[in-house]
């Protein structure tokens, strides 16, 4: 019986890691180190409860929501300032394709952003989740969620300013 639990928490976690990084990486703004170790305790968390996590309907919409917290209780610590690097690491080919000068604005952008605007953005447009599983996600009233959204929305405007349009007439 434990085995079959451990591999299928195996095959889980082979399965969505990738997918957990990449929305961990948008939520760190391009910090792959601190995209790792979001992954790393998500699944973790996830693993200590995998024999009642498994039975629910959605354990992939689970392991966002305990990234997204991960994330949200990473941002509250004191250390979380702290940076490893000053540039984006070149991701080559990972970057999957498209305008990489586009690519780092918008993560710059992103980085630039209050960690729950950001998390409330890679939740409604990132993972394409509705107003209520972001508000379930995060712990927030719909209305918050609506509120946060159109106000970061605007935020990551004011940054781009002009440039995103420069970028999408290329």
């Amino acid at each position: 019986m434990r085995q079959g639990r451990r591999d299928g928490f195996r095959e889980f976690a082979a399965g969505r890691s990738g997918h957990l990084y990449r929305s961990a990486c948008l939520l760190a703004s391009g910090d792959t180190h601190l995209a790792e170790d979001l992954v790393q305790e998500t699944l973790g968390r996830m693993y200590l409860h995998w024999g009642r996590i498994s039975r629910i309907d959605n354990p992939a919409a689970y392991a966002q929501t305990v990234l997204v917290r991960a994330f949200l209780t990473h941002r509250r610590r004191r250390s979380a300032g702290e940076r490893p690097v000053g540039e984006f690491p070149d991701t080559g080919a990972a970057a999957g394709g498209g305008d990489p000068a586009l690519r780092m604005t918008l993560l710059q952008a992103l980085g630039r952003l209050a960690p729950k605007d950001r998390a409330v953005l890679v939740l409604r447009y990132w993972e394409d989740r509705s107003v209520e599983e972001t508000a379930d996600a995060m712990n927030v009233s719909s209305a918050a969620v609506r509120t946060r959204t159109s106000r970061a929305l605007a935020r990551l405007r004011e940054q781009l300013g002009g440039s995103l349009s420069a970028f999408a007439e290329l």
